[in-house]
C-alpha cells in the first residue's frame, strides 16, 4: 500500500461495481437502444404481393410481421435463406419499416461483445482517471504509482486491438479494393511521417530531441551505476526511424476509420438540411481536428496566441496557458464526437432506405435472398461501423490524459501561473517504509521488498522523465489527430465527387 496507496482500493472497487453492473447497463448498450430506428426488411410474402402488383405499395405493419423479421434478421444478414429462391422486379413500390433498435436485436451483430467491453472498459478507466485526479489534488503522498495510467494505457491497447482486428479483414478481402487502399494509405503515411520527423522544433513542437537528449543521457548514467559500458541505448536516426514505423502503423489502422467518418459526415449533413444549428455542429465537429493538430504548429499555435515574435500582435494569453487551452480543446472535441454519435449512427442504417430508393432506378429483376440480405446487412454492421467512429475518440482521449499525468501538466494551467502552484502537491520530505519488525520476520521481509521495489522504481523514473514523456506523447497524440482528420479529409474529397 505504500506504493500504489488507496487508488488500489477504489480502482478494484469500481471496476467490480462496473462489472457487475454492465449485465444489466452498458454505456455503449445505451448509447444504440432507444435512440436509432432501423429498417426491417421485407418478407418472402410481402415481396410476392408487391412483385404482383399489390395496390398498397407498402410493406405490410402489422406487428406479427414485424417480429418474423425481427427473428429472420440473423439469417439473412448472415447469408440468406436459400430454402425459398424466386425473383422480384427492381422498380417495385416497396416501402421499408422502421423499428427501434433493442437490445434483443444487437447480440448476433458483428463485433457487439467487443464494442460493449470498449465502451464499458473505456468509462470504467475514464471514472478511475477522474478519482485518481481528485486523490493526486487532496493527497500528499505523490511518490506513489498512478494506477491511472495503467488504466489509460489498457484503453488504448483495446482501441488498438479492435483497428487492427478489422483491418486484418480487410487485408483477407480478395474482391472490393480494400487491400490495395489499405496498403497505399499505409505506405503514404510512413512517408508522411518521415517528412513530419525531418521538420525542425521550431516549426511543430513536439520537444522530441529535448526528449531523446533526457532519455539517453539518464540511460547512460544509470548504466554506469549498474557497471555497464555503453555509448547509449539507441542513436538519433534509430530513435526517428522507430517513431516513423510506429506512425505507420497507426496510420494503416486509422485509414478506414477516418474513410467512414468521412460517409457518416456527408450523410448526416444530407440528413439534416434545413437545421442550421445542427449543421452548424457537424461543420465544427469535423474541424476541430485540424485545429487541434494546427496548435502544435509553432508559428500557428504558440507564437499567434501568445503574441511571440511579431512586433504589434498582443497576447490572446499567457504561455503557461498554452498547455491547458490545447487540453480544453481536445476534450471539448472528444465531447462533442460522443454527443453526435447516434446522429451519425442513424446515418449509417438509413443507407437500406437509400440502397432501396436507388434499387428502384434500375431496370431487371433481383433475387429475394439478396435483396433481404441487402437491408439486413446496413444493421448487421452497426457495431462495426460504431467502432470505428468511436475508437479513435478514446484513443485521443486517453493519449491525453496520458501526455497529462506523465508530462507533469496540470489541468488548471490555463488559469495562470499561481493557480498550478496552488493546486501542485509538493511530496513530503523524508517519507519511507516503516521499519516493523525483525529482520528475520514476515513483515521486515514485505518491507524490505518493497524498499527494494520502490528504490528500483524511483531510478527507472529517473531514466522516463516528464520530458521523455512530453516528447513522446507530443508526437503520438498529434499524429493520432492528423492522421484521423487527414483520412477523413480524403473520404470526403473522394465521396463528395462520387
Amino acid at each position: 500500500m505504500a506504493v500504489l496507496g488507496a487508488q488500489v482500493v477504489f480502482s478494484l472497487v469500481t471496476f467490480t461495481f462496473l462489472h457487475k453492473l454492465a449485465p444489466y447497463y452498458s454505456i455503449g448498450r445505451w448509447m444504440l437502444c432507444g435512440r436509432l430506428l432501423r429498417f426491417l426488411h421485407p418478407t418472402n410474402e410481402e415481396l410476392k404481393q408487391l412483385d404482383s402488383g399489390n395496390p398498397t405499395g407498402k410493406a405490410s405493419s402489422q406487428p406479427n410481421s414485424k417480429v418474423r423479421r425481427r427473428g429472420e434478421h440473423k439469417k439473412y444478414a448472415a447469408g440468406g435463406d436459400k430454402s425459398e429462391t424466386f425473383t422480384v422486379r427492381r422498380n417495385i413500390p416497396l416501402q421499408l419499416d422502421q423499428a427501434p433498435v433493442e437490445d434483443i436485436d444487437l447480440v448476433p451483430l458483428q463485433y457487439y461483445s467487443e464494442y460493449t467491453w470498449l465502451m464499458d472498459f473505456s468509462l470504467c478507466a475514464l471514472i478511475i482517471y477522474v478519482l485518481t485526479e481528485i486523490y493526486y489534488v487532496v493527497s500528499p503522498h505523490r511518490i506513489e504509482l498512478n494506477l491511472s495510467v495503467l488504466w489509460c494505457l489498457l484503453a488504448i491497447a483495446f482501441c488498438l486491438r479492435l483497428l487492427a482486428s478489422q483491418a486484418w479483414i480487410y487485408m483477407r478481402t480478395q474482391e472490393g479494393g480494400e487491400r490495395v487502399l489499405l496498403v497505399t494509405f499505409t505506405f503514404f503515411y510512413l512517408v508522411f511521417a518521415m517528412g513530419v520527423l525531418v521538420v525542425g522544433e521550431n516549426i511543430i513542437e513536439f520537444g522530441l530531441e529535448e526528449a531523446y537528449d533526457n532519455f539517453s543521457g539518464n540511460a547512460l548514467v544509470f548504466l554506469e551505476k549498474q557497471g555497464v559500458t555503453s555509448h547509449g541505448p539507441m542513436s538519433f536516426m534509430t530513435y526517428k526511424a522507430v517513431l516513423a514505423f510506429l506512425g505507420m502503423v497507426i496510420g494503416g489502422l486509422l485509414t478506414f476509420p477516418g474513410l467512414r467518418m468521412a460517409k457518416l459526415h456527408l450523410d448526416t449533413l444530407k440528413y439534416t438540411q434545413g437545421r442550421g444549428l445542427l449543421q452548424l455542429l457537424l461543420q465544427i465537429n469535423y474541424i476541430l481536428p485540424l485545429v487541434v493538430a494546427l496548435l502544435w504548429v509553432k508559428p500557428i499555435g504558440r507564437d499567434l496566441l501568445c503574441g511571440k515574435h511579431f512586433t504589434y500582435a498582443r497576447a490572446v494569453i499567457y504561455e503557461d496557458q498554452f498547455e491547458g487551452l490545447r487540453f480544453i480543446i481536445i476534450l471539448v472535441t472528444c465531447a462533442l464526437r460522443l454527443v453526435l454519435m447516434p446522429l451519425f449512427l442513424q446515418s449509417h442504417l438509413n443507407l437500406a432506405h437509400e440502397k432501396v430508393e436507388n434499387m428502384k432506378k434500375e431496370s431487371g429483376r433481383i433475387g429475394n435472398v439478396e435483396l433481404q440480405k441487402t437491408v439486413a446487412r446496413v444493421f448487421y454492421y452497426l457495431c462495426v461501423v460504431a467502432i470505428q467512429y468511436i475508437a479513435p475518440v478514446i484513443l485521443v482521449l486517453f493519449l491525453t490524459f496520458l501526455l497529462k499525468t506523465l508530462g507533469d501538466f496540470s489541468w488548471v494551467s490555463l488559469f495562470g501561473e499561481t493557480a498550478v502552484q496552488f493546486f501542485s502537491v509538493t511530496p513530503k520530505k523524508g517519507m519511507s517504509l516503516p521499519n516493523l519488525g525483525g529482520e528475520n520476520s514476515t513483515m521486515g521481509s514485505i518491507i524490505q521488498s518493497a524498499s527494494e521495489f520502490t528504490s528500483t522504481l524511483g531510478e527507472m523514473r529517473g531514466i522516463f522523465t516528464p520530458v521523455w514523456y512530453r516528447g513522446i506523447f507530443n508526437y503520438l497524440l498529434w499524429w493520432v489527430v492528423t492522421v484521423w482528420f487527414s483520412s477523413t479529409s480524403f473520404g470526403v474529397m473522394y465521396y463528395s465527387q462520387s
